[in-house]
C-alpha cells in the first residue's frame, strides 16, 4: 500500500558561473544566482525548509530560513549526484574528448556512469529516503527542499514513474521550482 501523495515544492539552486557537471564541488552562488532565487521564491511561503549542504543550496536556504523566521534542516542526502572523473570539467570538453561515453549516460545513466562516478542505485536510495522523510512533515506543513538539477530529475522521474534515460530530456533551468507529488511508503500503522 502507497501512502497518501504530499506536495513538495523542489528548487534548484542559482546559478554559480561554473559551465560544467559541478557534483558535489562546493560552489558558492553567483550575484546572478542570488537575484534568480529571490525572484523564484517571491509571493510563495513554506512552513519549514531542507537543504542540501552545499553552499550553492545552503547559503540560500539558510537566508530564507532567517527571513521567513521558519526552520530549516540540511540532509546531506539531497546533495548532488557526484559525476566521478568528470567532476568539473566542462561539458564541451567532455563531449570532444567522450562523447561516446556521454552519450551513453544520458541516455541509460543506470548502465553508464561517468568513470569513477557514485553509483546510480546508491544516487537514487539516498535521494528516495531523504524525500521520504520529507514527506512525513509535508503531510502537515508547506516543505521547501533547496538541491540541485541532477536530484530534481531524478526524483521527477522517480514520482513520475519516468524511466532514468529521460532524465536529461527534463528541463530544470538554474532557480526553478518543481512541485513533486511525492508518495512516501505507507507508515507502520497504515499498515496493520
Amino acid at each position: 500500500m502507497i501512502g497518501k501523495h504530499t506536495g513538495i515544492d523542489l528548487l534548484r539552486h542559482g546559478d554559480t558561473g561554473q559551465r560544467s557537471y559541478r557534483g558535489q564541488l562546493d560552489d558558492a552562488l553567483s550575484p546572478l544566482g542570488w537575484s534568480q532565487l529571490r525572484a523564484a521564491i517571491f509571493g510563495r511561503s513554506w512552513d519549514a525548509i531542507v537543504t542540501s549542504p552545499l553552499r550553492r543550496c545552503a547559503e540560500f536556504a539558510q537566508d530564507l530560513a532567517c527571513a521567513r523566521r521558519v526552520p530549516m534542516r540540511v540532509d546531506a542526502r539531497l546533495a548532488e549526484y557526484h559525476f566521478g572523473d568528470w567532476q568539473g570539467v566542462p561539458i564541451e570538453t567532455l563531449a570532444q574528448e567522450q562523447g561516446d561515453a556521454l552519450a551513453r549516460f544520458w541516455a541509460d545513466p543506470v548502465a553508464h556512469p561517468p568513470p569513477g562516478g557514485e553509483p546510480f542505485a546508491a544516487f537514487r536510495d539516498r535521494l528516495c529516503a531523504a524525500l521520504n522523510d520529507v514527506a512525513e512533515a509535508a503531510e502537515t506543513q508547506r516543505v521547501l527542499v533547496v538541491t540541485h538539477g541532477g536530484a530534481i530529475r531524478l526524483l521527477r522521474c522517480e514520482a513520475e514513474a519516468r524511466d532514468f534515460g529521460e532524465m536529461a530530456n527534463i528541463d530544470v533551468p538554474h532557480a526553478s521550482l518543481h512541485v513533486l507529488p511525492w508518495a512516501p511508503p505507507a507508515s507502520k500503522q497504515e499498515q496493520a
